[in-house]
């Protein structure tokens, strides 16, 4: 089944098991570097299996940045920890924290999406809000201040999705049209140039956008009719295009209209399609396209087998689920990220445990450890 994503994820609330609710009974979990708090185990100790962050079960939306996490709960209360020296906690100051803080005392936080050092959200009410470094802009506040404390992404009240890359974000609105902002190296923005924007800027004329996200330098999304789009920076082949060249305005990825999820990581690609295949493309060097190998592709290669992938989530390193609920791991493994019980990398999917009600996973592009909820 096609489903709209949210930070290049299956829309919170999806459930590979029932029906899709918001009402949901899911414990945190998390593992790979503790460093700065990351983990929210109240430490900064890495793991290399999943640990559950305390002991609620009411987690709903999650998102991962550089070293600092983001989740809201079933009350629509929004919370942070990990690093916070731009304040992209959120939380009025820039004190790391080691354990979820709620951020204020307001409930009606909807989608969460994190940066490397920045926070995003999308209220209930369709406004957008933003905090942390706002460096080229990626704030889209119309400055490059830093903010400590959440502040309304101008007036509107019809954004639906929000991803962010490394320095630039991305979001759509509910009529379907993508807009970007933040830095514009290497044409990441998608805007025909590659100039730094700092206010939401309208990615072309489609109103068709369906799953987004934002690379470490780059862009990927689909459309509803089931197209492939990337641009951006392209050293790596990331962008599909079976070259190296970079685009500063969507282009097609081959003729195919099957493509459903699509996540950009640190420097690859990797994405869903609609008959549950999984395929990935770019850099290679820690095996984590799941070819077995450590060889670049340019474009899209078929990841195993398999044609029942449900979610993916990617760093330099790889997290995907199936329709039966069991987690895959593979890539770059430091600090334990892929939860395999040590710091080996791996070239192929290597399931993570034994259980099969793993849940919602974040967008990770920036991120050196991983998240997941447990249905």
């Amino acid at each position: 089944m096609s489903m709209r994503w949210q930070g290049g994820i299956v829309k919170p609330g999806f459930n590979p098991l029932g029906p899709q609710t918001e009402e949901t009974f899911n414990t945190l979990y998390s593992w790979g570097s503790g460093a700065q708090g990351s983990l929210g185990l109240g430490d900064l100790i890495s793991r290399s299996s999943p640990v559950q962050v305390g002991s609620l079960n009411t987690w709903l939306k999650i998102a991962a940045g550089n070293y600092q996490s983001l989740a809201t709960n079933n009350n629509k209360e929004l919370y942070a920890w990990g690093y916070n020296v731009q304040g992209q906690l959120g939380l009025g100051d820039t004190t790391k924290r080691s354990s979820p803080v709620q951020v204020g005392a307001l409930t009606n936080w909807d989608k969460v999406a994190a940066g490397s050092t920045s926070g995003f959200s999308i209220k209930t009410d369709g406004t957008l809000w933003a905090w942390g470094r706002g460096r080229d802009g990626r704030l889209g506040l119309g400055n490059t201040t830093d903010y400590s404390s959440p502040v309304q992404v101008g007036a509107l009240t019809d954004w639906d999705q929000v991803v962010s890359g490394e320095s630039h974000t991305l979001a759509t609105k509910t009529d379907g049209t993508l807009w970007s902002w933040g830095n514009g190296t290497d044409g990441r923005l998608g805007l025909g140039d590659t100039a730094d924007r700092s206010s939401p800027v309208q990615v072309g004329a489609l109103a068709t956008w369906n799953s987004i996200s934002g690379g470490d330098d780059f862009s990927v999304a689909t459309t509803t009719d089931g197209k492939l789009y990337a641009w951006g920076r392209n050293l790596d082949g990331q962008l599909g295009q079976n070259n190296t060249t970079d685009y500063s305005s969507p282009v097609q990825v081959g003729a195919l209209t099957t493509w459903d999820k699509v996540v950009g990581a640190r420097f690859f690609s990797i994405a869903v399609k609609t008959d549950g295949t999984l395929w990935a493309w770019g850099n290679n060097a820690q095996g984590q396209l799941g070819q077995g190998n450590i060889t670049n592709r340019s474009s899209p290669v078929q990841v195993g087998a398999l044609t029942n992938w449900s979610q993916v989530a990617a760093a330099s390193h790889c997290l995907a689920t199936t329709t039966d609920g069991t987690l895959y791991a593979w890539g770059y493994n430091y600090a334990g990220r892929l939860g395999l019980g040590d710091t080996t990398n791996r070239s192929s999917p290597v399931q993570v445990g034994a259980l099969t009600t793993w849940g919602e996973l974040p967008i990770l592009s920036q991120s050196f450890f991983s998240l997941a909820l447990q249905l």
